[in-house]
């Protein structure tokens, strides 16, 4: 070999050798993007609730639920852009109050969650509902039930709960026709929850020809109805309406007893459970309340749930478990119909969604509304919560 043909050889040595780095660099560019197209992409779901103070034992509920439809939701494989989709439940505890909500919502915000759950009080979730509107943030109300909370009309507002005027229009109609009530009193804990719950349980009362004798309002956070109970006493009632949360609710019952006023005590949605009948013992007894959603629930959705729920925590579910379960869920059907998450084309989504959820068909009106919501009127007997009557449903 001479010299000439062996610096042609290193030469043409050198090119295989470059070609062959090109090929390598092309490979491991390919497996980069493969990869990249195949990462998995954290989403975060805000998850507001009370998981301290009075309604702590039913933010725990309501989490539990939660963390369940996510798992679920994680089963699905869903894929944006070639990413997968992993979801993660961001909780926060808002602790009923005003100022505390608006702290989450504003961390939410921060944190750039792709939707927020919650909040459980509507004097909570109707101020954060403002910080969400702002950020594009859709937010599903578990149990903000006060109308003005959708009456806002902002794109961003949801609840998959029924609101309190149609709640409380059943239940004044239960109230006059079913309970054939004459003299009605009237007590609410004076929050947008109770008060606005109270208002429209008078003015359908009225339409409905009934007769109502006396309403008072007590601060939500007063154990003493002496005075009130005083004068409601004097008008001698058939039935004691009460606007309020279940605690302070079944402190009512035992004054009502201790007065000597034997009329039945009718509350609102959020009433039913198991901590009105802890506070309110014998006294709970013929208590009345109406609580959206079924009695109970069926089919292999449910009972996949329901087995899911015992086996991690081992306890009874909250009544509105299921509902923070849909909650979830839809947002995620959103998501997935929106192909992006794109906090625009979520909202968009949202009010085009069709879900079949634990808690029946989910859709939502032009407010963000639940569409054709169902209740269930409760009787306390022998100190356990008892269905009644379904009422509701598609119309």
């Amino acid at each position: 070999m001479t010299i000439i043909d062996y610096v042609k050889n290193l030469g043409n040595a050198r090119m295989k050798l470059l070609d062959s780095l090109k090929l390598f660099g092309l490979g491991a560019a390919m497996l980069l993007s493969v990869h990249a197209t195949a990462a998995d992409r954290t989403v975060l779901i805000g998850y507001a609730a009370p998981l301290s103070g009075a309604s702590g034992s039913i933010g725990a509920s309501l989490v539990h639920a939660a963390e369940i439809a996510v798992d679920d939701a994680n089963r699905q494989a869903i894929h944006i852009d070639g990413d997968k989709l992993v979801f993660k439940l961001l909780t926060q505890d808002d602790r009923s109050d005003p100022r505390t909500g608006l702290l989450v919502a504003e961390y939410f915000v921060k944190s750039g969650v792709a939707g927020v759950i919650g909040h459980w009080n509507s004097g909570v979730g109707i101020p954060a509902s403002q910080i969400y509107k702002k950020a594009d943030i859709v937010q599903i109300a578990q149990a903000t039930t006060a109308h003005a909370y959708t009456e806002q009309s902002f794109p961003t507002t949801f609840r998959i709960v029924p609101h309190d005027d149609e709640g409380a229009g059943y239940t004044a109609e239960y109230v006059v026709r079913q309970m054939k009530s004459r003299r009605i009193a009237i007590i609410d804990d004076q929050t947008p929850f109770g008060t606005g719950y109270a208002r429209h349980f008078a003015q359908m009362v009225e339409s409905l020809k009934g007769n109502i004798v006396s309403q008072f309002g007590v601060s939500s956070r007063t154990s003493n109805f002496n005075a009130v109970l005083r004068s409601v006493k004097k008008q001698d009632p058939d039935v004691v309406f009460f606007g309020g949360l279940d605690a302070q609710a079944g402190q009512l019952a035992k004054e009502l007893r201790r007065f000597d006023i034997n009329a039945p005590l009718v509350g609102v949605g959020g009433t039913v459970g198991a901590q009105y009948l802890q506070v309110a013992g014998e006294a709970g007894n013929g208590t009345v309340a109406l609580e959206p959603g079924q009695p109970s629930y069926k089919g292999a959705q449910w009972l996949q749930f329901e087995k899911a729920y015992k086996s991690r925590f081992g306890e009874d579910m909250g009544l509105y478990a299921p509902f923070s379960y849909d909650a979830v869920q839809v947002l995620v059907a959103a998501i997935k119909q929106a192909n992006s998450l794109d906090r625009q084309k979520i909202i968009a989504a949202m009010h085009q969604v069709r879900h079949n959820g634990l808690t029946g068909p989910i859709s939502f009106d032009a407010d963000g509304n639940l569409a054709n919501p169902v209740f269930t009127i409760f009787e306390v007997k022998n100190q356990k919560w008892v269905p009644l009557k379904v009422i509701g449903g598609k119309k």
